[in-house]
């Protein structure tokens, strides 16, 4: 009698038990759709996995990723969107909330990225924790220390235009890259420093204006742009003064350039919740063409502003050759890496993975 009632209970517990498996998808490695695509990875704001040293290997887990998978991709040039490190200039971290200083912050940042060096050409901003102390107090940064001109000579051989800083000195805060796609078309990435002081912009503007440019697509690339409404930043609280937000990058350099056509920043954030980490819209400039802005961050994932750094989420690019349709896909190497949390590595969401055309 007590095996008969025993047997359903086990095959009904079997059942129970098998049943999240089932849902489950079955785990599909990032692929191109088109042999004859090409790619850009976007890395979010890495500066809550280098503020801490438990969550450094993550980032040294997406870089080496992404190296890993150049040809697969057939990946162009890798993006980051700024915040490069926690803090600039801090020497005596607490210990809690951040247990790293800041010169081994730059160097655990400038190492995970030097992973690329020589594989591929990677294209970095500035955020406003790459200024100051903590925060943009000043304009001044260890930035320009680590992230050099030939650190990666293949960022050399694309570097076209460095712009000045206030005190003149040329770095790569404010730089243009050349890019040239499988079908020859031409891009051009235009860097620009975190809220970018008036002569940034009139810097950016001459050289978008260039004869030798109109016919390219120009990306730009930034930190503050705008928030997950969708809203341009009009002003931050920030103390740097002479200091440009969204709304006035977008009335000074993008609206009236007709060759800006997409804008990718970062910066915004909430814990725990996707959705506050990334923005999009897209507006007509003054030739009538579409240019498509792009928000990505992830640094409050995965435990909040002093979590795992964002649990390893990046975006993939696909570039088709028609040179008009990119897909967007959402990311995690960190999940993807066991077969135990393989089910958690993309982001399937209609905000997080999408098609858009450039006109």
């Amino acid at each position: 009698m007590k095996k008969m009632i025993w047997k359903p209970i086990v095959l009904f517990l079997l059942f129970v038990c098998t049943l999240p498996l089932q849902a489950q998808e079955k785990y599909e490695a990032p692929e191109l759709s088109d042999p004859d695509s090409w790619s850009v990875v976007l890395f979010p704001d890495p500066q809550t996995y280098v503020k801490f040293s438990r969550n450094q290997g993550i980032l040294d887990l997406m870089t080496a990723w992404t190296a890993e998978n150049v040809e697969k991709l057939n990946v162009g040039f890798v993006m980051c969107t700024g915040d490069m490190v926690e803090q600039n200039n801090l020497l005596n971290p607490d210990g809690k909330y951040v247990n790293v200083s800041s010169p081994k912050q730059w160097e655990a940042v400038s190492k995970a990225f030097g992973r690329f060096d020589g594989r591929v050409p990677y294209i970095v901003t500035t955020g406003n924790h790459d200024f100051g102390i903590l925060s943009a107090e000043n304009r001044r940064t260890h930035f320009d220390d680590y992230f050099t001109p030939d650190k990666n000579l293949l960022n050399a051989k694309i570097l076209r235009d460095v712009g000045l800083t206030e005190e003149g000195v040329p770095t790569l805060r404010n730089a243009t890259y050349e890019y040239t796609t499988p079908q020859g078309k031409k891009i051009l990435i235009l860097v620009l420093e975190f809220a970018p002081r008036d002569a940034a912009i009139e810097w950016a503007k001459g050289i978008v204006a260039q004869d030798k440019y109109k016919e390219h697509e120009v990306f730009l690339l930034t930190h503050s742009y705008m928030n997950s409404d969708n809203e341009r930043f009009v002003k931050e609280g920030y103390k740097v003064e002479d200091a440009n937000y969204g709304a006035a990058i977008w009335e000074k350099l993008i609206q009236p350039a007709s060759n800006i056509r997409l804008v990718f920043a970062g910066h915004i954030g909430a814990p725990n919740e996707p959705k506050k980490h990334i923005g999009f819209r897209t507006d007509l400039n003054v030739a009538g063409k579409k240019v498509t802005q792009m928000v990505f961050n992830a640094q409050a994932l995965g435990g909040g502003w002093h979590g795992n750094g964002g649990d390893g989420w990046l975006r993939i690019l696909e570039f088709l050759p028609d040179g008009k349709t990119v897909k967007v896909k959402t990311f995690s190497p960190l999940f993807a890496i066991s077969p135990s949390t393989q089910h958690l590595a993309w982001r399937r969401e209609a905000c997080d993975e999408f098609t858009f055309m450039i006109d």
